[in-house]
């Protein structure tokens, strides 16, 4: 059987008989961890064997937003707290070559956290440009304003996760940076012109060689009056894959988030039909997640293949080896807040 371009989230710390039987029956791609998920790395790791165990996929992708800062799913004081992005940006204004370690060594960390419980997908970093209005659902989550700083340290960042076989992934695409509401709650409309936002692209277009990008919930009503971003192939098609230049698999922002008004299965299969490869559905509502399967059929032979082609196993290595390497991020961090 073939599996689905879904990816799921569960309700705990272990999948109940329900979840089990219906994730083998419909066999999404790939799992999405959240803080209900996680109590502590043996719990965690079971959770994640018995996740690809069940799909029958032991390379099946395990995703978590695990950015830093107020962004983690693996929290204290079971597991290490990175910094936000915003901080590491804010060292960029005095020492760049600074700021540049401080991300990378940050990402090799956080790899090794997640490497260590079998996550090897993070949905991180976020590569939007910082602006005065920036709305608090990104705020110190985005390096910096300035668009090559974003990208040389999100650069980084992706390169030490890369150290302990985890993936990274370019988000908000095509750029959150403008919006001034929240999309979990509603649908921000950025009245930007194209020229205007080659700011915002200029990030994603340095990083467009990850294998991972997510699409957001976000109108640009001079790219598309009507759909927002996740449902607009012409966002996709002409922005996203032509002018960002990005090959990599599209996937949805959490698909039951209110920016989109739509049932989720009907927002789901627009947003397979205008260009994006893979949903996320993140909140384990099985009134949710039965319509949604019920509506998306089996991964073409083209997408399997895709999709073959950029899993890897991650390193799954003693967080404990690396102490001394967070211990000195979070000297580091101090000095600079």
């Amino acid at each position: 059987m073939t599996m689905k371009p879904i990816i799921f989230g569960c309700a705990g710390l272990k999948l109940t008989p329900e979840e089990h039987a219906f994730f083998k029956a419909v066999r999404p791609c790939g799992f999405i961890l959240f803080r209900r998920n996680c109590e502590s790395v043996a719990q965690t790791q079971a959770l994640v064997g018995s996740l690809r165990e069940v799909i029958d996929d032991p390379l099946a992708p395990i995703f978590i937003d695990q950015e830093g800062g107020r962004v983690l799913r693996m929290r204290p004081p079971v597991w290490w707290k990175a910094p936000a992005s915003g901080l590491i940006g804010k060292l960029a204004d005095t020492d760049m070559d600074a700021a540049i370690q401080l991300a990378n060594d940050t990402g090799a960390a956080i790899g090794a956290q997640l490497g260590e419980c079998g996550v090897n997908v993070d949905f991180a970093p976020c590569l939007d440009v910082v602006f005065p209005y920036t709305h608090d659902a990104i705020g110190d989550r985005a390096f910096h304003s300035d668009p090559a700083v974003v990208a040389t340290l999100g650069r980084a960042f992706t390169d030490g996760m890369a150290l302990y076989g985890v993936q990274g992934c370019i988000k908000h695409l095509p750029g959150h940076g403008r919006a001034n509401l929240d999309s979990h709650l509603d649908l921000p409309v950025i009245n930007a012109s194209l020229e205007e936002l080659a700011v915002d692209l200029a990030p994603f277009i340095a990083l467009n060689d990850l294998p991972w990008g997510i699409v957001s919930h976000l109108l640009f009503p001079a790219l598309d009056a009507k759909e927002p971003a996740t449902t607009s192939k012409r966002i996709i098609d002409e922005i996203i894959r032509g002018r960002i230049g990005y090959e990599g698999l599209l996937v949805t922002d959490d698909i039951s988030m209110k920016a989109l008004k739509a049932p989720v299965e009907v927002s789901s299969v627009r947003a397979l039909e205008a260009g994006c490869d893979i949903v996320c559905h993140c909140n384990a509502d099985m009134a949710e997640m039965k319509p949604i399967a019920d509506a998306i059929g089996a991964m073409d032979e083209a997408l399997v293949e895709r999709f073959d082609r950029i899993r890897l196993p991650c390193v799954s290595e003693p967080f404990a080896e690396i102490a001394d390497l967070a211990a000195s991020i979070d000297a580091r961090v101090a000095a600079i807040a």
